[in-house]
């Protein structure tokens, strides 16, 4: 059966549909990886051949199966500009997660997704914000991404509301365009703690809510402007505040992210922009998607002694989302 494989790669390559149909009808494994590393579907994408996509795609052929050196399909249509190739697996792949949530979704995820992290003891340095296992939390090549978050969602002015604190960048920063009110949630009791200890109880616009955000919802109102960026969630967590979106952000008002979704892949990433884009439209939000060069930020002296990469792309797209409908 191998042999039947290998030829598969070797159709997919050529972008020999009748060759490939016919092996996918005999049953050949359409997931196979060859002497190169790759599967059919990578074959097809790094060639072009959209309609031998089509046919793989159809026949179950994995859109997120990666080679040895951490690409995917969409990765090698991107990289060779195959417009039509990619749309194809962009496609598949929201799809995909729209139905199944396969890769940013932790499969059986318990409820309680933040509680390990809010359990664990942290530390703080000069320049990030740590776990017990060396994660990283927050790290300060992110000031300029939260610089531009806290412009955003204080373009409008008025009341402010940021879930998360970490580091305080981005409430820092939202600090200078001076809100009539600025709410933060916080859940992780150091990080708290150390936000007393800093001051940020005593500034006179500031109401520090602790908590997780799930349990303190009640404790909220409607904000002209939104910040969300918690530790040790998922993109389900994501999602379900954004269910609460109509109810906190005020019409006319502005919502952004940590857009941190699949940051060590350039096409899942893209998905993933793709689907909460599409996600918050249901809702009634339009999102756009502001390209933020961050490659000159990410030396690797960045990541010294931080034991994973929780961002590895050049661009960062800062999500600035806002109701279809205008205030009236």
């Amino acid at each position: 059966m191998k042999e039947a494989e290998e030829q598969l790669c070797e159709a997919a390559r050529k972008g020999d549909t009748e060759r490939v149909k016919a092996l996918i009808d005999s049953g050949t494994d359409v997931t196979h990886f060859d002497g190169e590393g790759l599967n059919p579907l990578m074959h097809a994408a790094k060639q072009g051949h959209a309609p031998v996509l089509t046919l793989l795609l159809s026949a179950g052929a994995p859109w997120n199966g990666l080679s040895p050196s951490g690409l995917s399909s969409g990765d090698y249509a991107m990289q060779e500009g195959h417009s039509e190739a990619f749309d194809l697996l962009l496609n598949a792949g929201i799809q995909a997660e729209l139905i199944l949530g396969t890769i940013a979704r932790k499969e059986n995820k318990s409820e309680d997704s933040g509680v390990d992290y809010l359990e664990d003891r942290v530390s703080f340095s000069e320049d990030k914000l740590m776990d017990s296992e060396s994660k990283a939390v927050m790290m300060a090549w992110e000031k300029p991404l939260m610089e531009a978050h806290a412009k955003a969602v204080c373009s409008g002015g008025g009341h402010v509301l940021n879930v998360g604190f970490g580091m305080g960048l981005v409430d820092s920063a939202i600090q200078q365009y001076a809100p009539a009110s600025h709410t933060i949630v916080e859940a992780h009791p150091e990080v708290y703690q150390r936000m007393l200890r800093s001051g940020w109880g005593q500034k006179e616009n500031v109401k520090i809510v602790f908590g997780r955000w799930q349990d303190v919802l009640s404790q909220l109102e409607t904000y002209d402007g939104i910040f969300f960026d918690t530790y040790g969630e998922y993109y389900d967590d994501l999602r379900e505040f954004h269910q609460y979106l109509p109810t906190l952000l005020k019409p006319g008002g502005i919502y952004s992210f940590f857009n941190g979704l699949c940051g060590s892949n350039a096409f899942f990433h893209v998905v993933y922009c793709h689907l909460v884009s599409l996600e918050l439209e249901n809702l009634g939000y339009s999102t756009q998607l502001i390209p933020l060069p961050v490659k000159d930020c990410l030396g690797e002296q960045v990541w010294e002694g931080v034991k994973q990469r929780y961002w590895q792309l050049d661009t960062y797209y800062l999500p600035v989302c806002q109701s279809v409908e205008d205030p009236e």
